[in-house]
């Protein structure tokens, strides 16, 4: 859905807005990173949960950095919501319920992130 020389996002198949930022370069740690690539990375996260918060109006954002299985510097920045089927759990720990969000469509959010991203990205 993006991708630059440093760093290129994806979207998580899920009931919720998720997308993971990966670094280009296959960093094995965060303070494995050179200093632009870091803040590439953390730019682009900031700019993915300010998309979400405008564009879902979630109830939260969470981050996460786990690599474990994958491991190759990433981050996923997911867009929750108090009705969603796990929360106030974390997406990977207990199903709380079963529910539809009847959401805006991922599809438009793609394409207003890649459009602030590009104008971030273009003056940095």
């Amino acid at each position: 859905m993006y991708e630059d020389d440093f760093i290129y996002i994806e979207k998580e198949n899920s009931q919720i807005p998720w997308v993971k930022i990966f670094t280009q370069k296959d960093f094995k740690e965060l303070s494995h990173c050179d200093e632009f690539t870091l803040d590439r990375l953390f730019k682009a996260s900031m700019i993915v949960e300010k998309t979400m918060l405008s564009f879902y109006k979630p109830d939260k954002i969470n981050h996460a950095s786990f690599a474990n299985y994958v491991p190759k510097v990433h981050i996923h920045v997911m867009a929750r919501f108090k009705n969603d089927n796990f929360f106030p759990e974390s997406v990977w720990g207990k199903k709380q319920r079963d529910t539809n969000l009847n959401l805006p469509s991922f599809d438009k959010f793609t394409e207003i992130l890649k459009k602030n991203l590009e104008i971030l990205f273009t003056y940095t």
